[in-house]
């Protein structure tokens, strides 16, 4: 490795780690944060997906500008809007309210939450402009062990932050939110004093035409190709179900079993590990062995199988019910994930994996939306374990597409 690479690998690398602790360490917290403004799972909701749809609105204008004019300006702008966000979201869950606001005022802690993750989902294009950095200094022969970085990155962001949310959290609920904003801030540093520019002036292009920065027009991609759009309607579906339920689970253990934040935190934490054991040493193995439409099945089955068990569970048994659970389900998501991707792959021509590969990520986002808000209305309007039992039918129906 040359000297003058390890400054960009390490900004590039905590980027990617910071994308997900910001993540991991606020979300298993959020209905313990929010429970001094709201108990509603319809606002849990709404809060969970705005970082979500945010981002998908702003992720094709954020590459555009990246492209345009260099990935240190891009990369500059969206860590500190990730500061700017959770210092805000941490400062709101912070503050005595009831002391200062008149009753008229008493929705504005809400406005000043929903406004922190809208703020954190547009600069959310930090790890695809750490991407592009690594794909700027990685030549066609090592790019994937490069990019091997970004898993690594990922699988110790959803270990890290619940066992730092869970640790903190003794102490006290809002001191996580606290140490997300910190390590921003120690990103924004990294990136302002060690990053060097990795995209040459003469590589640069001009910005595109403002229909082709429109997020919904780049999802035709996917759906006009005969050959994917089956199954990448299947992928939506899968994620608009999974994130659902993921999104109001912590207030469905905290409201029906009186858990606390640390255990909460726990139990991402076993979904971490599995994930990182599943997509990181066991999937190729397994795909060798069963191949992508067998393990598909499989992992659907597995999710189907964890969210029946949730909802079986009781004040009594909760603990070995529910993390038996979420292993099932992070062994489901596991499977799932890759080799979903990879059957819709295999549906296409070199000339055509780019576009809809890449779409698929908006697709991913647009679906948390959907999902965690859909799941939030439900739970209110039809009970706790609503957002459970729809799950399972929504991945009934990914069966049935697939099949």
């Amino acid at each position: 490795m040359r000297r003058p690479k390890i400054p960009t690998l390490l900004s590039a690398f905590i980027t990617l780690l910071n994308d997900r602790l910001g993540e991991t360490i606020v979300f298993p917290l959020l209905p313990f944060l929010l429970e001094q403004f709201t108990k509603s799972g319809t606002t849990l909701g709404l809060l969970a997906g705005t970082y979500a749809i945010s981002q998908f609105a702003v992720s094709p204008l954020i590459g555009a500008l990246s492209d345009r004019f260099g990935r240190k300006p891009i990369m500059i702008t969206c860590v500190s809007g990730s500061v700017i966000g959770l210092c805000l979201f941490a400062l709101t869950v912070s503050f005595s309210w009831e002391n200062y606001l008149p009753l008229w005022a008493s929705s504005l802690p809400l406005l000043l939450l929903f406004l922190a993750r809208i703020i954190d989902g547009i600069s959310g294009g930090t790890a695809a402009t750490a991407t592009a950095i690594l794909a700027d200094i990685s030549t066609p022969e090592n790019r994937a062990k490069t990019f091997g970085l970004i898993g690594v990155a990922f699988g110790l962001g959803f270990i890290l932050g619940p066992g730092l949310g869970t640790t903190l959290a003794q102490y006290s609920v809002t001191l996580p939110v606290w140490a997300a904003s910190g390590f921003a801030l120690l990103n924004l540093s990294l990136v302002l004093w060690l990053l060097p520019e990795t995209l040459p002036k003469n590589k640069r292009n001009f910005l595109p035409k403002k229909r082709e920065l429109n997020p919904f027009s780049q999802l035709k991609i996917v759906f006009i190709n005969p050959l994917s759009r089956t199954l990448c309607l299947s992928f939506f579906i899968f994620f608009m179900a999974f994130n659902g339920f993921t999104a109001v689970l912590v207030l469905y253990l905290k409201e029906k079993f009186q858990w606390t934040p640390g255990l909460s935190s726990q139990a991402f934490i076993v979904v971490g590990v599995i994930a990182m054991i599943v997509q990181g040493g066991l999937i190729g193995p397994l795909v060798k062995r069963f191949g992508e439409w067998k393990l598909t099945f499989t992992g659907i089955g597995f999710v189907i199988a964890g969210c029946f068990l949730l909802t079986q569970a009781n004040i009594e048994n909760s603990i070995p019910m529910v993390f038996t659970a979420v292993a099932i389900l992070a062994m489901g998501t596991g499977l799932v994930t890759p080799t979903l991707r990879a059957l819709i792959s295999r549906r296409l021509s070199s000339a055509g994996q780019g576009a809809v590969l890449g779409s698929l990520q908006g697709l991913q986002s647009l679906g948390t939306f959907l999902g965690a808000t859909a799941a939030g209305f439900s739970y209110d309007l039809f009970g706790p374990k609503s957002p459970f039992f729809g799950t399972i039918l929504l991945l009934i129906m990914v069966l049935l597409l697939i099949s």
